[in-house]
């Protein structure tokens, strides 16, 4: 199976021909849309803030407030950090983004690192908390933990920097790989789907966004 991430796994859920069509025959390119571009301009202007001190643009002065929280932190500040993990039997190892041995890869905002302990930031630009899936921290503490063997608790959090919400959760080290099995349920129906060549489509709000214009669904 090819390496597989957080938004990789979430699309193949929500439907897995869009899941084929993006990552496996790859006939298709997702570009996104005005969502898509908000949010990468939040996640530079946080970046370029934090490791540089950038001014933040007077459009997202929304984010002044919760990032000179998180810059007080101390420690070792790590932006956009890239992390791969390789997997043999029950063991985990760190490997780079696009090693090829690489089983999982993911992207953490903010990684701050002070001796045993660390701080993990996702940046989110939605507006409502209530809907929050911590299971992506899950992922990028276990990841963390591979990377930086010498950390043994995380304070994660989703921050949501519109509504100035913080989701937190405490990861250890102890319990490092029971977080990578948080999809194990989804990544099992994934192999089946790759072995058997069964891709299904599943209707929802969400086609009319869809990239996959060959779809029946699709509202485009």
């Amino acid at each position: 199976m090819t390496a597989w991430s957080y938004s990789r796994i979430n699309t193949f859920k929500s439907c897995p021909k869009k899941y084929y069509h993006l990552n496996v025959k790859r006939d298709v390119k997702d570009k996104g849309n005005a969502a898509t571009y908000y949010g990468n301009e939040v996640h530079k202007a946080a970046e370029h803030y934090i490791k540089e001190g950038t001014p933040i643009p007077p459009k997202f002065k929304f984010l002044q407030r919760p990032l000179d929280v998180i810059n007080k932190i101390e420690g070792e500040k790590h932006c956009e950090i890239r992390m791969g993990v390789a997997k043999e039997g029950e063991e985990y190892a760190p490997t780079t983004f696009f090693g090829d041995d690489v089983w999982w890869r993911g992207i953490a905002d903010l990684v701050i690192v002070n001796g045993e302990k660390a701080y993990l930031i996702d940046y989110k630009t939605g507006k409502n908390a209530a809907y929050a899936d911590t299971k992506q921290l899950d992922l990028l503490a276990a990841a963390t933990f591979t990377h930086f063997p010498g950390v043994e608790v995380i304070k994660s959090a989703l921050v949501y920097v519109v509504s100035n919400d913080f989701i937190r959760k405490e990861h250890t080290a102890d319990l490092r790989k029971s977080y990578f099995t948080v999809f194990d349920e989804e990544l099992d129906r994934l192999e089946v789907a790759l072995e058997e060549g069964v891709w299904n489509a599943v209707e929802s709000g969400l086609c009319k966004f869809c990239p996959v214009t060959s779809c029946e669904h699709n509202r485009k």
